[in-house]
């Protein structure tokens, strides 16, 4: 068993505990970032429909892009497909060596405390940071789409419209995201993006080149 293992193992009775401590409002996930496709490995509660074998999100791929210099993600704000508001932590785990390979994420539930702090002042303050997004999907290709729209609307336009120069841009935005190194993502990507696969490939290998 590698120290990873024995970590994952560790933690894995610690989840019903932290859930149950903060009510049904709570989730607590545990994930290991070395299968990305299928990195939630076990979950306490239920606000975000996360289960175990889902695929990671797009700010998991991004600190495990980030490698040694990712760091802990406290009380950021994002939303579900639902609109509830959840208020969520990303506490990395790392290796002897100081390299990240998982993370243990709490997620509550705070729409109705947010509600409520227009008369209670204060007992729904968080850490005061611009609401985020994240995927909370089970599916990686849904997690591809999602990040891909996201890429795709900050350029402003649609891929047909794209000049050759901006798609590169969109793709080395998708690289940087960590988004290539799911597995079949090119795929995912080009059917995304409407383009065959080999225009993806050819795409991902001058960005890298």
């Amino acid at each position: 068993m590698t120290d990873a293992d024995a970590v994952l193992a560790a933690l894995r009775p610690v989840l019903d505990g932290l859930a149950a401590t903060f009510g049904s409002n709570c989730e607590v996930v545990l994930h290991d970032y070395r299968r990305p496709e299928g990195s939630v490995v076990a979950v306490a509660g239920e606000v975000t429909g996360r289960a175990p074998g889902g695929a990671m999100s797009e700010l998991g791929l991004s600190l495990l892009k980030q490698g040694r210099d990712a760091r802990d993600q406290i009380n950021y704000l994002t939303r579900t497909d639902a609109g509830r508001v959840i208020k969520a932590s990303t506490l990395l785990l790392r290796d002897r060596d100081g390299e990240v390979f998982g993370a243990l994420c709490v997620n509550v539930d705070v729409t109705d405390l947010r509600h409520a702090a227009v008369l209670l002042g204060e007992l729904a303050a968080v850490t005061a940071l611009p609401d985020a997004t994240t995927t909370f999907t089970n599916d990686v290709g849904q997690l591809i789409r999602a990040v891909v729209a996201e890429e795709e609307l900050k350029l402003g336009r649609p891929v047909s419209r794209m000049t050759r120069t901006e798609r590169l841009d969109l793709f080395r935005a998708l690289d940087e995201r960590g988004l290539f190194a799911l597995q079949k993502a090119v795929p995912e990507v080009a059917a995304a993006l409407g383009i065959s696969r080999a225009s993806a490939y050819n795409h991902l290998a001058q960005i890298r080149s």
